[in-house]
């Protein structure tokens, strides 16, 4: 099985730029897809930016699934990090992510207040991997299409410093994913969610591995979809896969079928899904 690895040129420009810029932010807004919020991190950001405090945001809130965001949030909370869920696409509660953002330096506001600064701004930078919706959150802050958005990794190339409305300064910057994905769940997880470039992964890995997920997690999904009887769905997945191919018409195109999947799995399908829960094991990531 071909390893999932992707690291754009642009992506180690950006992540100069990030170390170089971070010491003219106040706060941090971490943009993270609410489907697999940990895989969705960078650690390599974080520990670049672990100085600085930080609001991690669970976007595409509405293509999870709800009783597992709240999981989530729970968790976040439990560890003292500062978590909202939201649908940016919708611009569901994005007031929540400045006031946010004021609570949680409201000394250092203070302060720059008492220096008889009057209305002290408040920079933010916004990071994340590719296609997890910042330049949408980012536009629908400063209420303009000033951020280029696009439903593809990669998009964002440059940095760009946008204006919100109040004091609130923000810093776009392009998706950046690590070198090395030594977890290569990991690695399927942002394939199937289409994070990462479709050239680096095999449809047929990806696909046999989210549609034993579903089985395992989201059984009456693909029986609803597919209509599956239970002798269908306990099949091993890759016996399913097979049998789908012949079921919906494929003849033996099973990379059709994969790629259908896939498809299917990311325009909403088979209804909102999470793939990983707080306290799955991931492996360290380089």
């Amino acid at each position: 099985m071909a390893q999932i690895h992707w690291f754009p040129g642009h992506m180690q420009k950006a992540r100069r730029e990030v170390a170089e810029k971070i010491k003219q932010v106040d706060i941090v807004l971490e943009v993270v897809d609410a489907r697999l919020p940990e895989s969705s991190r960078n650690p390599m950001l974080l520990e670049m930016l672990s100085q600085k405090p930080r609001i991690s945001i669970l976007n595409k809130a509405d293509l999870a699934d709800k009783r597992r965001t709240k999981l989530w949030l729970d968790a976040y909370e439990k560890d003292d990090q500062s978590a909202i869920a939201i649908d940016a696409q919708h611009a569901r509660q994005l007031k929540q992510i400045p006031q946010m953002a004021e609570k949680i330096l409201a000394e250092k506001i203070a302060r720059k207040k008492a220096r008889g600064i009057r209305n002290p701004h408040v920079r933010a930078m916004c990071i994340g991997i590719p296609n997890v919706g910042k330049s949408t959150i980012l536009n629908r802050l400063v209420k303009k299409n000033v951020a280029v958005t696009g439903n593809r990794p990669g998009v964002t190339k440059n940095q760009q410093w946008l204006k919100a409305e109040g004091n609130l300064e923000l810093l776009d910057t392009p998706g950046i994913l690590w070198p090395k994905f030594d977890d290569q769940i990991i690695g399927k997880r942002l394939a199937l969610t289409g994070a990462i470039a479709e050239s680096v992964f095999t449809d047929d890995d990806v696909a046999l591995w989210g549609l034993e997920y579903f089985q395992a997690n989201y059984a009456q999904a693909l029986a609803k979809l597919y209509k599956l009887n239970a002798d269908e769905l306990a099949l091993p997945a890759h016996e399913l896969m097979t049998h789908l191919t012949d079921k919906l018409g494929f003849g033996e195109e099973y990379d059709r079928m994969a790629e259908r999947f896939i498809n299917d799995v990311r325009k909403g399908e088979l209804g909102t899904y999470t793939l990983e829960v707080p306290g799955d094991k991931i492996a360290e990531r380089d």
